[in-house]
């Protein structure tokens, strides 16, 4: 039986979508996606400070390796976090994978419930604030939007 898709950042809001759709789709396995940007460490490492006319600074690539391999490990155990509540939230069975972001957090989790064959997605919503919204995009209005498969969106917490 292929897995359900949870997106899963560790927020309130994620959790919430974990207990809460359990009831619904407990009956499924869960894969809970942690999606995270790789490069970051990099990027920071390399930007320029706004505003001050200095020399370049060299860059340690050993620190932000090391610095982007922890980053990895972080979202790994994130996502296992999720799976682990997922169990104890009434799912069958669940695995946790973190997946470096292609586009969009949207657009990753979309992937990989294409590449899962996944019955579902389930996201919580964070409620954020429609201007926040209407500047960020909402991870899941787009899945609701571009989905070709059932999205289950669970409201943010009060």
């Amino acid at each position: 039986m292929a897995p359900v898709i949870i997106g899963y950042d560790g927020s309130e809001a994620a959790e919430r979508a974990i207990r809460e759709s359990a009831g619904l789709l407990g009956s499924h396995p869960a894969l809970v996606v942690t999606v995270w940007e790789p490069g970051r460490a990099f990027e920071a490492a390399t930007l320029p400070i706004m505003g001050f006319d200095i020399a370049p600074v060299a860059v340690d690539f050993r620190a932000a390796t090391e610095a982007e391999h922890r980053l990895r490990e972080a979202m790994q155990q994130t996502a296992q976090r999720g799976a682990q509540l997922a169990r104890e939230s009434g799912y069958t069975s669940a695995q946790g994978l973190a997946v470096a972001d292609d586009l969009s957090v949207a657009d990753t989790l979309l992937r990989v419930a294409e590449e899962h064959n996944a019955p579902g997605l389930v996201v919580g919503r964070h409620g954020h604030r429609r201007l926040t919204e209407a500047l960020l995009g909402s991870t899941s209005t787009r899945l609701v939007h571009k989905s070709t498969r059932p999205v289950v969106v669970c409201p943010a917490p009060d």
